[in-house]
């Protein structure tokens, strides 16, 4: 919390990645974009919602451009400054990509925050960015209403190991690194009523989850039999999903079962505690996702919950599943599983319980 105790949530309508827009205002918005085919070297853009831009810059070396930021899901500004980081940085990863240098966006509401707040809020991003071996190499910042904090990342891969969201094949096995259930914790957590060790306890959980590197990418993108990698974000388990059956024009069934949960989530979600940008996730993409008999709402929510700097999600071939799993364990993701697979068929989901 801010010296002033000024509560960082309390300062903005929204927080972490349950302030994106949702997939259907998205999708309205880029309609008409002009194509990206008079660019040879743009590898990867705006197609199919992937998670940056990739450019050539050789046959040996290409460019992954991206940038995220959000308002606060914690009050304690270090913290937002670590979480906000992981969660940019990701979306190199997710290319397979390896990041090289990060530049700051910050908006802060003078007047409300003390300058102290805000140095902790960079030094918590810097301090991630360490740790992924990488420079805060500038930046630009503005007075503004609300706190906002994230980065623009630059980093490279191999022209021939990028992973987009849309190269999955049928058959391949999906696996989720990280569990899900950030979105549920933060609402919790912002109600107030938790009794203060269990409030405790999940509060660590949600920060050891989102400050967790998703650096494992990089190895992945190794296996020629990872076809394709999104990271699951602001859409939820589901709309991240959908984007990468649409992309690959390919079904998905997944095992309810099977999908990890961060401790103690189920019973939140029970209450239920669940986030506004659940709901409109579900409003934006729930046509397309067939819900098997005895899936409960709380669990179709938690499929929908905005995950703040969530988990990986990989499309990997069948003889390569273990492998691939058990790399992503190896790495420090205990709770990855295989929950689901690529089918051929329309684009779409199938959720079984």
């Amino acid at each position: 919390m801010a010296e002033s105790g000024v509560r960082l949530t309390a300062l903005a309508h929204g927080g972490g990645c349950g302030c994106k827009l949702s997939p259907a205002v998205l999708r309205e918005l880029l309609a008409g974009m002009p194509a990206a085919q008079a660019f040879p070297d743009l590898l990867v853009g705006i197609e199919t919602g992937d998670d940056a831009a990739v450019w050539r810059l050789n046959d040996e070396q290409a460019l992954v451009a991206t940038t995220d930021f959000f308002m606060p899901i914690v009050d304690d500004p270090f913290d937002f400054g670590r979480i906000a980081a992981a969660n940019a940085l990701s979306d190199v990863y997710a290319m397979g990509g390896r990041p090289i240098l990060a530049l700051a966006i910050l908006g802060m509401p003078l007047g409300k925050i003390e300058p102290a707040a805000v140095r902790a809020i960079l030094a918590g991003g810097a301090a991630i960015c360490a740790e992924a071996g990488i420079p805060v190499a500038g930046g630009h910042s503005i007075d503004a209403p609300e706190p906002i904090y994230g980065l623009a990342v630059i980093g490279l891969v191999r022209p021939d190991r990028v992973l987009r969201n849309s190269g999955a094949q049928p058959g391949d096995r999906l696996i989720l690194t990280k569990p899900l259930g950030v979105g549920v914790i933060s609402a919790a957590l912002k109600s107030d009523r938790l009794e203060a060790e269990s409030a405790r306890a999940l509060y660590a959980t949600l920060v050891d989850s989102t400050t967790r590197l998703n650096a494992v990418g990089q190895a992945l993108a190794a296996l020629p039999q990872v076809h394709a990698l999104t990271d699951v974000t602001g859409f939820g388990l589901l709309g991240h999903a959908l984007e990468m059956c649409r992309g690959s024009r390919l079904g998905a069934g997944i095992r309810l079962a099977a999908v990890p949960l961060l401790d103690g989530v189920a019973d939140l979600a029970r209450i239920p505690y669940r986030t506004g940008a659940a709901g409109r996730n579900w409003g934006s993409y729930g046509q397309e996702v067939a819900l098997g008999p005895g899936v409960a709402d709380w669990q179709r929510d938690l499929l929908c919950d905005p995950q703040t700097s969530g988990g990986l999600l990989v499309a990997v071939a069948p003889d390569a599943a273990e492998e691939a799993l058990a790399l992503v364990r190896a790495a420090g993701f205990g709770r990855a599983a295989v929950i689901g697979e690529l089918q051929t068929g329309p684009a779409g989901i199938t959720v079984l319980s």
